[in-house]
């Protein structure tokens, strides 16, 4: 566990609320070490996790909190309102940051009881965006009612931020920034590896990287994959991430396909960029409500070719034909087309658009861009 010491009054106090230890480690670290200096303390909220440990050189104090980032118990989510309304009690937090669904709600309520100011951040709408009906009416009517109270709500995407706007969930100041932005010195561009035509020459390597969830298309990419190695046997591809709870069924399938050398199930990966190196282009297939992909912009900064949909946090991260490819999400024989589209390409050609894709994320999606939108906006905020 970390060693939490008491909170220094003198400074401001920033609270960062989110539903993962992962989000913080993977997303967060430098927007915390931002504002450490800057000057501000800082209570990062969240449920305990190993990854936490791994930062224990960034100075932050730690609110232990259980989340049923899936669930729809009522009781549940009000025992959660109840628990960020008690820590922001007894820290009482300048402003508060909230990320993911549950946060962006409750959160948001319980800074809104207690007077506290709080940006709101749409890491992106999930699976509201594919929900029809009363479930989805009731669950925009809470997005609204956090949303509205926000001094500020930063969109990493056009499409949501369209969405929230249309439907009158925000009334004051609102921004787009880049997605949670990419540490492109944490992911330097990699020697793109030599490869054939998946045929002769050497092997062509696929990744799939993320949540194995099926609004991220993992059923599109293992149905491509059994189609594409029928006829192009010297490829290979790869599925890294874990197994969302709630989609256990794939564990089996992941273990049949491997054996009949589909799909490599490579598990969940502290380090992903030795499998980024080795790979010639990333897979992201995803038909998810995204804010904006991490995992294609860490894919792009190490100059590998990306082939994504034309889901809104997907489309963003890539020129069409300059540094990569998109496709319609969930059409598979489009995603066929598309596969073999990139396997008819020379590999100077892939590389070359590699290497567009790494120029386009650092001119565009550096973290460092994003780290300072946040700097300005709560520095605003504190100084009224």
């Amino acid at each position: 566990m970390r060693n939490n010491k008491p909170i220094n009054r003198k400074k401001p106090v920033v609270a960062l609320i989110t539903n993962h230890d992962d989000d913080v480690y993977c997303f967060r670290k430098e927007l915390i070490e931002g504002m450490n200096n800057a000057g501000y303390n800082v209570i990062v909220s969240c449920p305990y996790g190993k990854k936490l440990e791994l930062m224990k050189k960034i100075k932050f104090k730690h609110d232990d909190v259980e989340i049923d980032r899936r669930g729809t118990n009522p009781l549940t989510d009000f025992k959660l309102l109840v628990h960020y309304r008690r820590m922001m009690c007894k820290y009482r937090p300048d402003v508060v940051l909230t990320y993911t669904s549950k946060p962006n709600v409750y959160a948001s309520i319980a800074a809104k009881t207690l007077g506290i100011p709080y940006i709101n951040n749409v890491t992106g709408i999930g699976s509201v965006v594919n929900m029809t009906g009363a479930k989805r009416t009731f669950i925009l009517w809470l997005f609204k009612m956090a949303y509205r109270g926000a001094s500020c709500v930063m969109f990493q995407n056009s499409t949501n931020m369209k969405l929230a706007i249309d439907s009158g969930m925000i009334k004051g100041d609102y921004k787009l920034i880049p997605g949670s932005g990419v540490d492109i010195t944490r992911y330097p561009l990699q020697p793109y590896p030599d490869g054939g035509n998946g045929i002769d020459g050497e092997k062509v390597v696929f990744n799939y990287i993320g949540r194995i969830l099926h609004d991220k298309g993992v059923d599109d990419y293992i149905e491509a994959a059994k189609q594409i190695k029928k006829k192009y046997p010297n490829t290979e591809f790869n599925m890294i991430g874990f197994i969302e709870p709630t989609e256990s069924h794939y564990e089996k399938e992941l273990v049949e396909l491997g054996k009949q050398g589909i799909v490599n199930y490579r598990g969940s990966q502290q380090d992903v960029k030795p499998w980024i190196a080795r790979a010639h282009a990333i897979i992201h297939p995803s038909t998810y409500g995204e804010g904006m992909s991490n995992v294609l912009l860490e894919n792009a900064s190490s100059g590998r070719f990306i082939i994504t949909t034309d889901n809104p946090g997907c489309q963003e991260t890539v020129i069409d034909g300059e540094s990569g490819y998109i496709y319609h999400g969930g059409d598979v024989d489009a995603l066929v087309r598309t596969i073999e589209k990139f396997l008819s390409l020379d590999n100077e050609t892939r590389k070359a658009m590699g290497n567009c894709g790494r120029k386009y994320v650092e001119d565009n999606f550096s973290r460092e861009i994003v780290v300072d939108a946040y700097k300005e906006k709560i520095g605003t905020i504190i100084k009224g």
